[in-house]
C-alpha cells in the first residue's frame, strides 16, 4: 500500500468517525467505532469498517448510518480539500467477532489464548 494511500486511509477514518459521532443519535448503551477506512486504487471509493459493542446492534445501527450516507457523504465533501473525495459505503469490521470466537474455541478446547 502506497504511503499517499495509507493516509487517505487514516484521514478519511478520522473524519467519518468525527461525522457519526456528532450524528447519531446517543445511546448509552451502544458503542460504535470507525476501525478503519480502505480507499481503492483509483480513490474513487472507500469502505469504511464499523465495529459496534454490543454485536446484537450491529446490523440496526448499519442500517441506520446508510440511511444517512448521503449526510456522511456531503460532510465529508465539505471538510475535505482533496478532489475527487472517495465515495463511501459502510460495513460491520469482523476481526473483532473473528477473534472472540477464535478465544471461545480455545477455551472450549483447554487453551488460554494469550
Amino acid at each position: 500500500m502506497s504511503e499517499r494511500i495509507k493516509k487517505l486511509n487514516d484521514l478519511l477514518r478520522d473524519e467519518v468517525a468525527k461525522i457519526l459521532l456528532a450524528g447519531l443519535e446517543k445511546d448509552d448503551s451502544i458503542l460504535v467505532t470507525v476501525t478503519g477506512a480502505d480507499v481503492s486504487s483509483t480513490l474513487e471509493h472507500a469502505t469504511i469498517k464499523i465495529s459496534v459493542y454490543p454485536d446484537s446492534k450491529a446490523r440496526q445501527i448499519l442500517k441506520k448510518i446508510n440511511q444517512k450516507i448521503y449526510n456522511v457523504q456531503q460532510l465529508l465533501n465539505k471538510r475535505l480539500a482533496m478532489r475527487p473525495i472517495p465515495k463511501i459505503r459502510f460495513e460491520i469490521d469482523q476481526r473483532e467477532e473473528q477473534a472472540s470466537k477464535i478465544n471461545e474455541l480455545f477455551k472450549k478446547h483447554g487453551h488460554v489464548a494469550k
